[in-house]
């Protein structure tokens, strides 16, 4: 794998930091980290969150062993935008990708000068295993099929997953490889042309699930990191033998039973080898239900009007910069050390993760970029930590990765609408007339209080518009010559 001479230097300066300022913190006792990435999953999907047809008895024991965050929200509400976000801790406005979503054809990739999440445990002695979908980058003739757009060059050890969504006609399954060379030296091509390969599109879950508990038990000895990004329910729904047929929810209640059970026997694994005490799992998907696809009974997919998750109580999915795109379900557990069993209203996103492990693991925050998330550990245990993070501000994006509204407190601005299925809901935004809603009374931003409210509304201008020019100063890696 190639390092560039200034991410090596960022990596060094990560684990030398990291370990001055947590000196008691030793190798053999830093909690090891499982997370799991849902693909279009609701809030609703989840017995937790009050689905009544949808059996999930394993996320639930970890809600019961953990916090359950009942304001939740992913960087932004699509595929390749989401995980940036996530595995940077930074807007998807930075990364310079310029769209929500990179297909396989992209010239584009996740920058190498990024420093993700996987790459700052890695520089503290953490394994580090990939697997599921990507969606960050794909070799390809434009980009020279250059090895930064896998995860390998990204700080995953290994890593078995799609290279983008199993949807695409020509996306690939594959695995790394020390000696393969398929598509590009240190993989190997598994499956190819995924939708049309059925069988190879039922057993992702299982797969992926597979090679995860592998993993595991191989490093039980080390602190390890396990990113586990699974491809569903992402449409097309595809389900294993095993699960067809289980659900009174027909087909996305078999795969979200399956998907329960994946992550029940990690859990499991998590216990036979002794280590699920000192494991930190974090539980949520990357956007909301594609709610496009939620009326059309022909569709590339088929019929999909009940193939389709819930967003409930919030309005519009996937793809919106309405609440039901930007906020899922979120979990949080560390037997060791969380107290289980809360259902915590403070608001946090995905962005929050990074500075918050880090903060676990010792590894310091990058000086030389934004980073746009905070550390909340004194909110997952505020026995210990008594300093509080800054108040919670969040920024929606929509298809262009620039910012649609903002959110401050309980006070939620649009500056424009966002959404895939093209419904304004009887609203309109702009610069000059904002929306402006009460986002903890108005679950389902119904009613515009922005007349009512001047002095919020030019507050949250404000601070949007700070944030843009902001952004727009120190650019993106991509922008530097």
């Amino acid at each position: 794998m190639k390092i560039t001479q200034f991410k090596f230097l960022g990596i060094f300066l990560l684990a030398l930091g990291g370990a001055c300022s947590n000196p008691e913190i030793e190798e053999n006792t830093k909690p090891n980290v499982v997370l799991f990435y849902l693909d279009d999953s609701g809030y609703g999907d989840f017995a937790h969150n009050g689905n009544p047809t949808i059996k999930t008895p394993n996320i639930s024991k970890l809600k019961e062993n953990g916090i359950n965050f009942t304001q939740f929200y992913v960087g932004t509400a699509a595929c390749s935008a989401s995980r940036y976000s996530l595995m940077t801790g930074r807007y998807p406005g930075r990364s310079g990708l310029g769209s929500w979503v990179i297909g396989p054809g992209s010239k584009r990739h996740i920058h190498e000068k990024e420093i993700t999440l996987a790459e700052g445990l890695k520089s503290v002695g953490y394994k580090t295993g990939m697997f599921g979908k990507w969606h960050l980058g794909s070799p390809n003739e434009g980009n020279g099929f250059s090895q930064e757009t896998l995860p390998l060059a990204h700080g995953f050890d290994e890593w078995i997953g799609t290279n983008v969504s199993h949807d695409y006609s020509n996306s690939m399954l594959l695995k790394s490889d020390p000696q393969g060379n398929n598509p590009i030296s240190g993989y190997d091509l598994i499956a190819e042309n995924l939708p049309s390969d059925v069988k190879a599109s039922e057993s992702l879950t299982g797969v992926c699930t597979k090679a995860a508990i592998d993993f595991i038990k191989r490093n039980k000895e080390h602190p390890f990191f396990a990113y586990i990004p699974y491809n569903m329910p992402h449409l097309g729904l595809f389900v294993s033998d095993k699960f067809k047929g289980i659900s009174r929810n027909g087909t996305l209640g078999d795969v979200m039973e399956e998907l329960d059970a994946a992550i029940g026997a990690v859990c499991q694994t998590l216990e036979e080898v002794g280590v699920s005490d000192n494991t930190i799992i974090i539980f949520s998907s990357d956007n909301g239900p594609w709610i496009l696809f939620s009326d059309k009974s022909e569709s590339k997919y088929g019929d999909t009007r009940l193939q389709v998750g819930y967003a409930t109580p919030f309005r519009d999915g996937k793809g919106s910069t309405w609440e039901g795109g930007h906020r899922v379900p979120g979990i949080i557990s560390w037997p060791a050390k969380i107290k289980g069993n809360r259902n915590e209203q403070t608001p946090i996103s995905t962005l929050d993760i990074l500075p918050t492990i880090f903060a676990i693991a010792g590894v310091d925050l990058p000086q030389d970029r934004t980073i746009d998330g905070r550390d909340i550990c004194s909110i997952l245990m505020p026995e210990k930590y008594t300093s509080q993070p800054d108040k919670f501000n969040f920024i929606y994006s929509y298809a262009d990765n620039q910012a649609s509204a903002i959110r401050k407190g309980p006070w939620k601005l649009h500056i424009r609408i966002g959404s895939q299925t093209k419904n304004n809901y009887g609203f309109t935004a702009s610069r000059e007339t904002p929306l402006l809603f009460q986002v903890e009374k108005d679950l389902g931003e119904r009613i515009d209080v922005a007349n009512e409210h001047p002095e919020k509304v030019a507050e949250l201008l404000t601070e949007l518009e700070r944030f843009e020019e902001q952004m727009k100063v120190e650019g993106s890696f991509w922008d530097e010559k």
